[in-house]
C-alpha cells in the first residue's frame, strides 16, 4: 500500500486518551484562526488517498480504485465518541438518552446515523458554531433513537462538527494500515473495549481497526476509475438509502483492517442500529464539495428532498405520488417516486433540454417539451417511461408541439393535449394564429395529431371539455356554449388582462378552478385588499373567471411555475419558490384549504414542477365481483362467503384521509361492519421504522395476500431462503411464493405461519423452511417488538388477522403502500425471491464465539420446540414440512465453526440429527441437509458469499426440492 506523503499529524509519544490536550493549542498552522479549539482531535493537512481497489476479490461497491484529493485541512477525533462524552453533551442539549453503558469510557454504540448527526449538531451549538446539518423534524422510535429526519440536508460549507467523509476517514486510517498491526491479540474476547485500548498507529488515532465500526457522513455511491477533489459521496442514498460504515468491530476476526470495506454484512441505512457500530467526529468546512452519482457524473450541488413519503401521504391522501421537475443546472428532468420509502432524486432525460414535464394518468410515462412558456418558436414533445431496464423514449413527429398535458377521453383513450406555440398570447391576431391539438398515445406510440381549435390554450382543458384556459401575458378562457363542448361551439373570453397573467393551470377535480400568477395587477390588488409584488401571490379563479382565493408566498420568496395536482377529489398546488436573487431554490406544495405551504425539494435551480397523484378509484377482483354494482364477495377461512358493500366516501378536502372503504357484512349470523383505515390497512412499512428488513417483510405480506388463493407451497426462513430458493423454478402444479426474510429465525417464522400463512393460504400443501439452528441463540424476531412500529401488523392483530372475514381490498391497499421500488420490482417478478449474481464462497468469517451454545442452551431449545410445533401443526393439517440446511462455504471445514453464526463443528452433527429425528414423531417432516458439514457439491459459481447461494446455487437447490416433491406425489 502506498504511503501518504502529504500528511502532517501530531505524534503522541505516550498513550492517547480522551484527556489529550487540544491539538489546536499545539499547532503552528497559519490558518488556525479558521478553527475553534478542538479538544481530543488531530489536525490533518491536505493530501490524497485511494478509497477503492482494483482487486476483483473485493465487493463490487468497493471497486475500482478512485483517487480523492483533499485540498483542505480538517480535524478528526482521536477516538470514537464515548458514552461519557455523549451523556455530557446530551444533558446540556436535552438529547434523547439511551441504555446506560457499562462505563463512560466505552464507545457509544447501537445508535443510528441520525443519532450521531444530532450529537454533532449539539456539540456545534455548544461552541456557538453553525451546524453542518439542518432538518425540519426528527422522528424517533420507541427506544428514543432518531430513525428519520424530515427535510434533512448536509451543509459541507459549515465550519462545524460533523461525521467524517469516507475519504477523510480512509485518509486518516491509512496512516496505520501500512504498519499492519493486529487489531486484537485476544480474538475470543467478544466485547467492546474502552476507547484507545486497541492501538492502531503512533499518530494518535485509536480503535480504527477494531472495537466498533464507525458511521461516516456519505451516502453509498459508486466509484469510478478517476481522480476527484473533495469527494463527499453520492447525492443521495438511491432506492436502498444506503449509508457507509467503516472499520473493524469487536465481533469480527480479521488480522488486519481492510481499508476498502464500506459496510456491514447486510445493507446499512440511516436508521440502522447495531451494538458494534458507533462513530467519531470530524471538524471543519469542506470547500467546493463534489458529489458523484451512479452515472459517474460529478456535481457541485445536489437536489435535496425536504419531505418524506409520510408528508406527501398527509397532503395528498396516498403514498402513490410522483414529483417531476427540471433541474435547470443539468438541463434534465428529474423525478421522485414517493411510493418508494427511500426518497431519492433521479434524472431521466439525457441529451435533451427538457421543460414542462407532466406524468401520465397511470403514472408510467412522462411527457416533456424542448421549449417553455412565453417563448415562441418550434419545439418538440417527447414521451418516455420510468422503467430503467426497458427504457422507451418516443418523439412526436410534428412541426411544433409545446406544453404537453395528459387527458383521458370519455371513450377511455389517453391523449396528450398540446399547443403549436407557447409564446405571447396578448395580441388577438397572433393568438388566433396559434392552435391547440391532441394526439392519442397507446402502447408507447403516438397516434395521428388532431387539431382541436384555434388559440394556444396550454393552461389545460377541463374533464368535461367545456372550458380551456391560457396564460402567457393575459388570462384567456375558451368557454363552451350551453349544451356544447369547446371543440364544438365556444366563446373566447379574456378573464384577466392587467399586469400580466402567467403560469396558468386548470384544476382537474371538477371544480374548474384556475390558478395563475400576476405582476400585482389592479384586479388582484383590489381582491386581496393590498398591494403585493410580482408573483407574490397565487390567484385562484372559479369556473367563470371570478377571483375566489389568494395565497401568499413565504417572506423573502415569490412563486413561479404553479400547477394544480389532484387525486380527483382533493387538490393542491405545486410551485417553485424564487429567492430575492431570482433563483428557483425550492419546490413547495400549497394547500388551498388552509393556505399552508410545505417545502418538498431544495436545489440550486429547480423549475417546472409537476405532481402526479394516483386518482381515487376502487378496483373489483374478477374472482370476487358478484354484479356490476359495488358489491363484492368476501372470503373467509372458516365460514361461507358473505356479501359486502364497498363504496368511496367523498370528503373532498379532508386533510388526512381522501377516501375510505366501507365494508358491511350481511349474513344471518352477524351484523359485523367496519371501515378499512387507509392509514393502517396494508401499511407494513414506513421509512423511519426501526427494522432494516421491514421493506422485505412489507413485500412478503403483499405476496401473501396476492397469492393466498393460488399458492400451494410457501417458502419460509432467513436470508438463506430469500436468496436460495426460487419459486419460479418449481414444476407445475406447484405454485410457490417465497416469504423468507433476512435475519429471520424460527421465532419470526412461527409467528408468520400461525397468524398469516396457515389461516389464509387455502390450498397450502407444502412448506419449505430453512433450518437456521445456528441462529437459535435467542428468541427475538421481527414480531417480538419491531412490528408494532408498522401500523399494518397492529391493524391485522386488532382484527384477528382477518381470519373471520378477509376484505379483498386489503390486497390493493398493500400493493399501493410504501415500499422500496427497486427491491419491489425484483421481488414481484420472482414471487419473493431476491436474485443475486456474485460468484464466490469467499473467505469464511465467524461473527461470534462459536461456543455460544453452552451459554445460550435455553434459547436454542426454545427455538427447537418452535420447529417441533410447526411440524405438529403441519401434520394436523396434512401439510408436508421440508426443512433445509443450506450450503455454506466448504472452507468452514478448516475452522472450528459450523458457519458464520457459530456453533462448534464438533457439536453440529448431533444437533442436526436431533432435528432430523423430529420426523420420527411427525412423519410429514423431512430434513434435507444440503450442507453436509461442508462436503456438498455447490461450487464457487453457485455461491453469493460464505453463507448464501446465488442464482446458480438457488437453481440447483430448488431443482432438488422440486424432485423431492415429485417423489412425495
Amino acid at each position: 500500500m502506498k504511503f501518504l506523503s502529504a500528511v502532517i499529524v501530531f505524534l503522541f509519544l505516550m498513550g492517547c486518551s480522551s484527556e489529550t490536550s487540544s491539538s489546536s493549542n499545539q499547532s503552528d498552522n497559519e490558518n488556525q484562526s479558521d478553527f475553534v479549539e478542538v479538544e481530543g482531535m488531530v489536525q490533518l493537512k491536505s493530501g490524497s488517498v485511494s478509497i477503492g481497489s482494483n482487486d476483483k476479490s473485493f465487493k463490487a461497491n468497493e471497486r475500482p480504485a478512485m483517487e480523492v484529493i483533499l485540498d483542505y485541512d480538517f480535524y478528526m477525533g482521536i477516538h470514537e465518541v464515548t458514552c461519557g462524552e455523549y451523556a455530557s453533551v446530551a444533558k446540556k442539549a436535552k438529547l434523547k438518552t439511551f441504555k446506560k453503558c457499562e462505563n463512560d469510557s466505552l464507545p457509544l454504540t447501537d445508535i443510528t446515523y441520525y443519532d450521531a448527526i444530532l450529537f454533532a449538531n449539539a456539540k456545534s451549538k455548544q461552541d456557538n458554531l453553525d451546524t453542518a446539518y439542518t432538518y425540519s423534524k426528527p422522528l424517533y422510535d420507541d427506544d428514543g433513537h432518531c430513525t428519520e429526519m424530515e427535510g434533512f440536508a448536509f451543509h459541507p460549507d459549515a465550519n462545524a462538527f460533523r461525521l467524517p467523509t469516507e475519504a477523510e476517514w480512509v485518509y486518516a486510517a491509512s496512516l496505520a494500515w501500512d504498519v499492519k498491526k493486529s487489531w486484537n491479540s485476544d480474538n475470543s474476547d467478544y466485547k467492546l473495549h474502552p476507547v484507545c485500548s486497541i492501538w492502531t498507529d503512533s499518530t494518535g488515532f485509536c480503535d480504527m481497526a477494531g472495537n466498533a465500526m464507525e458511521w461516516v457522513n456519505d451516502w453509498m455511491g459508486t466509484f469510478r476509475d478517476t481522480t476527484v477533489t473533495n469527494y463527499v459521496g453520492a447525492p443521495d442514498g438511491g432506492d436502498l438509502g444506503e449509508r457507509i460504515v467503516k472499520g473493524g468491530r469487536y465481533s469480527s476476526t480479521p488480522k488486519e483492517l481492510n481499508p476498502y470495506s464500506r459496510g456491514d454484512v447486510y445493507t446499512v441505512t440511516s436508521a440502522t442500529r447495531a451494538d458494534y457500530v458507533g462513530f467519531r467526529l470530524a471538524f471543519g468546512k469542506i470547500p467546493n464539495p463534489l458529489w458523484m452519482g451512479d452515472d459517474g457524473k460529478s456535481q457541485s450541488s445536489v437536489i435535496t428532498p425536504l419531505a418524506q413519503s409520510e408528508t406527501l401521504k398527509k397532503l395528498t391522501g396516498t403514498y402513490n405520488v410522483k414529483l417531476s421537475f427540471r433541474n435547470d443546472i443539468s438541463g434534465n428532468i428529474a423525478y421522485i417516486d414517493y411510493l418508494n420509502g427511500t426518497v431519492s432524486v433521479k434524472e431521466i432525460t439525457k441529451n435533451v433540454s427538457a421543460y414542462h414535464p407532466e406524468i401520465s394518468p397511470d403514472g408510467n410515462w412522462i411527457a416533456y417539451c424542448t421549449g417553455f412558456e412565453g417563448v415562441s418558436g418550434k419545439t418538440t414533445i417527447y414521451v418516455q417511461n420510468f422503467d430503467t431496464e426497458n427504457h422507451i423514449k418516443v418523439k412526436l413527429k410534428t412541426e411544433s408541439a409545446a406544453i404537453p398535458r395528459w387527458n383521458v377521453l370519455e371513450n377511455g383513450d389517453t391523449v396528450i393535449v398540446y399547443v403549436n406555440d407557447a409564446g405571447n398570447n396578448k395580441e388577438n391576431a397572433t393568438f388566433k394564429g396559434t392552435s391547440t391539438w391532441q394526439v392519442k398515445f397507446k402502447n408507447g406510440k403516438f397516434g395521428k395529431p388532431q387539431k382541436l381549435f384555434d388559440g394556444a390554450y396550454h393552461g389545460g382543458i377541463s374533464e368535461d371539455r367545456t372550458l380551456a384556459v391560457s396564460g402567457t401575458r393575459i388570462l384567456r378562457a375558451r368557454v363552451a356554449k350551453k349544451g356544447s363542448t369547446i371543440t364544438d361551439k365556444a366563446s373566447d373570453i379574456v378573464w384577466y388582462d392587467s399586469a400580466q397573467a402567467c403560469n396558468v393551470s386548470l384544476s382537474q377535480d371538477g371544480t374548474k378552478r384556475t390558478a395563475f400568477l400576476d405582476f400585482g395587477g389592479k384586479p388582484g390588488k383590489k381582491f386581496v385588499g393590498e398591494s403585493y409584488a410580482t408573483h407574490e401571490r397565487v390567484l385562484i379563479a372559479d369556473s367563470t373567471g371570478k377571483l375566489v382565493q389568494s395565497l401568499k408566498a413565504p417572506t423573502g420568496y415569490t412563486f413561479d411555475h404553479t400547477e394544480w395536482a389532484t387525486n380527483g377529489e382533493k387538490s393542491i398546488i405545486v410551485a417553485t419558490l424564487s429567492n430575492t436573487n431570482g433563483a428557483h431554490t425550492k419546490v413547495v406544495l400549497i394547500n388551498p384549504t388552509d393556505s399552508s405551504i410545505t417545502e418538498i425539494v431544495e436545489g440550486e435551480e429547480v423549475w417546472h414542477p409537476n405532481l402526479w397523484v394516483k386518482r381515487n378509484h376502487i378496483k373489483y377482483s374478477s374472482s370476487s365481483a358478484i354484479s356490476s354494482s359495488s358489491a363484492i364477495r368476501i372470503s373467509s377461512s372458516n365460514s361461507s362467503s358473505s356479501t359486502v358493500i364497498i363504496e368511496s366516501s367523498s370528503s373532498s378536502y379532508d386533510s388526512n384521509i381522501s377516501s375510505s372503504i366501507v365494508v358491511q357484512e350481511k349474513s344471518s349470523n352477524s351484523n359485523y361492519s367496519f371501515e378499512l383505515d387507509p392509514d393502517s390497512a396494508g401499511a407494513y412499512y414506513r421509512s423511519s421504522g426501526p427494522n432494516r428488513d421491514a421493506d422485505q417483510w412489507r413485500y412478503k405480506m403483499e405476496f401473501l395476500w396476492q397469492y393466498k388463493d393460488t399458492a400451494n407451497l410457501v417458502v419460509l426462513g432467513s436470508s438463506r431462503a430469500y436468496h436460495g430458493i426460487n419459486p419460479m423454478l418449481f414444476s407445475t402444479p406447484v405454485f410457490a411464493i417465497n416469504l423468507g426474510v433476512s435475519r429471520n429465525a424460527i421465532a419470526g417464522t412461527h409467528y408468520l405461519f400461525n397468524h398469516y400463512v396457515l389461516p389464509h393460504v387455502r390450498n397450502l400443501k407444502y412448506v419449505v423452511l430453512t433450518v437456521d439452528n445456528d441462529l437459535w441463540n435467542d428468541t427475538e424476531s421481527f414480531f417480538t417488538s419491531d412490528y408494532k412500529s408498522y401500523p399494518g401488523y397492529v391493524y391485522d392483530a386488532n382484527h384477528n388477522f382477518w381470519i373471520d372475514h378477509f376484505p379483498e381490498q386489503l390486497v390493493e391497499y398493500t400493493y399501493e403502500s410504501l415500499g422500496n421500488s427497486i427491491k419491489g420490482q425484483m421481488l414481484r417478478k420472482m414471487r419473493g425471491y431476491y436474485d443475486v449474481t456474485s460468484c464466490s464462497w469467499g473467505k469464511p468469517a465467524v461473527e461470534q464465539d462459536s461456543n455460544w451454545l453452552q451459554k445460550r442452551y435455553k434459547y436454542y431449545y426454545e427455538n427447537f420446540e418452535m420447529l417441533k410445533d410447526l411440524a405438529k401443526t403441519c401434520f394436523e393439517h396434512n401439510i408436508i414440512l421440508i426443512g433445509i440446511i443450506t450450503p455454506r462455504s466448504p472452507q468452514y471445514k478448516e475452522t472450528g465453526s459450523f458457519g458464520y453464526h457459530g456453533l462448534l463443528r464438533s457439536e453440529a452433527p448431533a444437533l442436526i440429527q436431533e432435528i432430523a429425528d423430529i420426523g420420527k414423531t411427525y412423519p410429514n417432516f423431512i430434513l434435507m441437509d444440503e450442507n453436509k458439514m461442508g462436503n456438498h457439491d455447490y461450487t464457487e459459481d453457485m455461491a453469493f458469499d460464505f453463507d448464501h447461494l446465488n442464482r446458480n446455487g438457488a437453481a440447483q437447490l430448488t431443482a432438488r426440492i422440486d424432485a423431492l416433491l415429485k417423489t412425495l406425489e
